[in-house]
Order: structure tokens, then C-alpha cells, then sequence
């Protein structure tokens, strides 16, 4: 394991004392922004690992690199009754994040101003670990992996993501340049610096490549200089390829579970018809391991910035059962559970808004990311699982619903029956639990 340069952290740590990230305002809330809520939701990889819903309440997250706490405070919303830890080697950005969390009064909370890579220090172990925007930045990649491996608890989820290498090299270009010519020396006044870079790249002929490929004319305005110090300017900034990341998991004793944007990594999506591929493609995707897919999708169409993920121990419990490889008897067993980001008051009222409007309810209005189009439910759908915004139901509960609000079929005017029924409500939660809107496991 390489030391770490302590003139780099001390780089580091200047960058973001003078810089404190992310920008965003004290009093700004992502209250209601329930596309984050979903992907910051410890909820939402557990299910897609261990096939169960779990309860927030008294579990405790780690913001690793929480900078000035804007996903410290996503993290208190999307886990309700959840302890929130955020580290960070900035102060500055430290003493942000602190008064960022008093003011929205959200409480158990904790900040500390420590490397990663120092984690076992605090002697605290976690359910969950959000470490955003951050692992490309450390010296020391995979020392800090292990350090967060190191203090995750057996069955706990770590998120992670690391700047993409190929989608980025028009920047990496920018920084090796702009760093030959001593705009990223810690002296340097970053003002001035981001001043150089506009000078520059206004100066240079439209054809020139570097131009064309890291360069927009918003850059050009006065509150664009943090675009420039986060691309153009960032300190310690790496790039990774998909086999970087499987030979850091490997090293670190991590085992992938999912990319968090998982909807748009699927190689049939970038040909024209994805259900007839060319020869040997389909053969190929369907013997290829998750790091074969994601280094094919990478290869042909490198426009993800992060390659955003989650993982789990090497030694977790193993995956649990999709609810697609359910038997009969499975389903009749199984409970159903909206997922909690969805239960939100303003969602349910324009749920039961919907409803009596005869109207189809659109789920990607408020959570898009693991969707490639609209999700609909029709206006009988969304009455049938009404009763998930307030708890838990069981399939058969759901079906008798669905029996009531529906006791005629519709092309025959014969009864409705319970198998019918039933299988009118499996359909539904099958197709919902591939964006993981519901969550459905079995009942223990």
C-alpha cells in the first residue's frame, strides 16, 4: 500500500478550505427531491441485495467525504430515525456541514474532521456508507476502500463511485495542462487560476480539440468558476475503467452489487432494436459476468461521468431471491411494501388525486432514475395499492382489493375470481419491483 503524500492532502485540504463543496445554499432542502431521497435510501440497495425491506430507525450512516453536509442531510430524510456520521479532511467544510444540519434542526448528527483513511479511529461500525464524489480524489484509493470495508458491518451496503476515465479525458488533458503551467500549485490563488483557464480557453481557435471537448460558454460566467475548479482545476482528480473498479473491490474485499443508475448501463439499450441483436451479441451478454456487460457498455458508449455503485462484504449473507424465481406458494406467503421515499404525503395525495380522476398515475414523476421511460399505473392500479401508504399488505390482502374495486371482468362481465385476481396483482408487483417502486419479500 503506497504512503500517502502529505503534500497532496495538504493540496486537498486547501482546495476545499478555500472552496468548501457542494455550493449549495444553507437553507436549500432536498425535502422534496425524491429521485436523491431514492438513491441516498439505505432501502433501496438492501432490497436489490438481500430481497427484504428493512427499518431505518436506529441504524447508523457514514457520509464519507461529507463535505459541507448537503448529502449528510439528504441521508437524515431518506433514513428516518437513522444516526448520520459525516467525516471530511476539510474544517471549513466540517464547520459547514454542522451548521447546516442545526439549521434544518435534524437531529443525530455528527461531524469530525478525519481522513477515510483514519476511520477505525472513531470505533463505530455501519449499516450503511455513502462515499460521494470523493474516492477519486484520494491518494490512496484503495487504502481508504479498506478503511471503510474495515469498520462495514457484516451485512451493511457501501456506495461509492469513481470518476469515469474514458467520458472525462478531455479534462484530465485540461488538468495535466493547466498544472504544467503552475495553475494548481497550493500558492496559487484559485481566483486567478480560474481566471487563467476563461483567458485561456476564450483565446483559443474554436477547432481546437481541447476546446470542443472540455468547453461550454456558461463556463465563461462569474458563478461558473466551481465548474472550473471541479474539472478544468481539481486537485488529486483520477480516472477509472471498469476493470480499475473490479480490481479495487477484489483488493479491498468487496463484492459488486449494483450500479446505482443500473437502468442505464444495459448494452441492448444502444442498438436499435435491443431484442434483435447482431450475431454473437446476444450469445456474448448472455454469458458475461456483470464486469464483461459493464466494460462492453463502457467501451461502446462512455457518457456516465461517475461509475456510481454499490457493494457489499465479500462475506455477506448471500443475495436474496428475485421475485421472479418465486413459486406459487412464495407469492401467497409474500408482504408488499411501497417504497418509502414513494410514501410521501404530497405522493399520496396526488395518488388518490389520480384515482378519482379516472387518471393514469405516473411513479417517474417522482422517482426516474431506475426507469429508460414513463411507468404508469392505471387509475384501478393505483387504487389497488393504496393501502401501501400506510403499511405494509400481503399479496392476498392486495388481490382481494383489487377483487373489490374490479368484481366484474371486463371482457367477459363474468365475476371476477380470486385466481384472476391474484394473478392480476403478481403481474403488477413483478413489473414495479424492476424499478423497485415495491418492494415484495417473503413473509418471515
Amino acid at each position: 500500500m503506497t504512503p500517502m503524500s502529505s503534500s497532496t492532502l495538504d493540496q486537498l485540504r486547501a482546495q476545499f478550505d478555500n472552496a468548501p463543496y457542494p455550493r449549495i445554499p444553507l437553507d436549500q432542502s432536498p425535502l422534496a427531491d425524491y429521485d436523491m431521497q431514492f438513491v441516498h435510501s439505505m432501502v433501496t440497495p438492501y432490497y436489490l441485495r438481500y430481497r427484504r425491506a428493512v427499518d431505518t430507525v436506529g441504524k447508523v450512516i457514514l457520509d464519507a467525504g461529507c463535505g459541507t453536509g448537503y448529502k449528510a442531510h439528504l441521508l437524515a430524510i431518506a433514513n428516518p430515525g437513522a444516526t448520520i456520521i459525516g467525516v471530511d479532511l476539510s474544517e471549513a467544510s466540517v464547520k459547514l456541514a454542522r451548521q447546516r444540519l442545526d439549521y434544518h434542526q435534524i437531529p443525530n448528527t455528527e461531524f469530525y474532521t478525519l481522513l477515510i483513511e483514519d476511520l477505525p479511529s472513531l470505533g463505530m461500525h455501519f449499516d450503511y456508507i455513502n462515499c460521494d464524489e470523493t474516492l477519486y480524489l484520494v491518494p490512496d484509493p484503495l487504502a481508504a476502500l479498506q478503511a471503510m470495508t474495515s469498520v462495514l458491518k457484516p451485512d451493511g451496503i457501501l456506495r461509492v463511485n469513481l470518476h469515469s476515465a474514458l467520458q472525462r479525458h478531455a479534462f484530465y488533458r485540461a488538468q495535466e495542462l493547466f498544472r504544467a503551467i503552475g495553475l494548481m500549485k497550493p500558492e496559487t490563488s484559485q481566483s486567478e487560476a480560474v481566471q487563467v483557464v476563461i483567458n485561456t480557453m476564450k483565446a483559443l481557435k474554436p477547432d481546437v480539440v481541447l476546446k470542443q471537448h472540455a468547453w461550454k460558454p456558461e463556463y465563461e460566467r462569474p458563478e461558473s468558476d466551481g465548474s472550473i475548479l471541479a474539472n478544468h482545476l481539481l486537485v488529486g482528480d483520477k480516472g477509472f475503467t471498469i476493470p480499475d473498479v473490479f480490481d479495487l473491490l477484489g483488493a479491498a474485499n468487496l463484492e459488486f452489487l449494483s450500479m446505482v443508475n443500473w437502468r442505464h448501463w444495459q448494452v441492448p439499450d444502444l442498438f436499435k432494436d435491443g431484442d434483435d441483436l447482431p450475431a454473437l451479441w446476444g450469445m456474448s451478454l448472455m454469458t458475461a459476468d456483470p464486469p464483461a456487460q459493464l466494460r462492453m457498455y463502457e467501451l461502446l458508449h462512455p457518457v456516465n461521468r461517475l461509475m456510481d455503485f454499490w457493494c457489499v462484504r465479500a462475506d455477506a449473507d448471500p443475495p436474496g431471491i428475485p421475485v421472479d424465481a418465486w413459486d406459487d406458494e412464495a407469492w401467497q406467503e409474500a408482504r408488499v411494501h411501497l417504497h418509502p421515499v414513494l410514501r410521501a404525503a404530497p405522493i399520496r395525495e396526488a395518488a388518490i388525486a389520480q384515482i378519482a380522476a379516472s387518471q393514469p398515475f405516473e411513479l417517474t414523476r417522482y422517482i426516474d432514475l431506475p426507469a429508460m421511460g414513463p411507468v404508469l399505473l392505471t387509475a384501478l392500479e393505483t387504487a389497488c395499492l393504496l393501502p401501501l401508504w400506510e403499511g405494509a399488505q400481503t399479496v392476498a390482502a392486495l388481490a382481494q382489493r383489487w377483487q373489490q374495486i374490479q368484481p366484474t371482468d371486463w371482457a367477459t362481465l363474468e365475476p371476477l375470481s380470486e385466481n384472476t385476481a391474484f394473478a392480476r396483482v403478481q403481474n403488477l408487483l413483478n413489473r414495479l419491483d424492476a424499478f423497485l417502486y415495491v418492494l415484495t419479500e417473503l413473509d418471515s
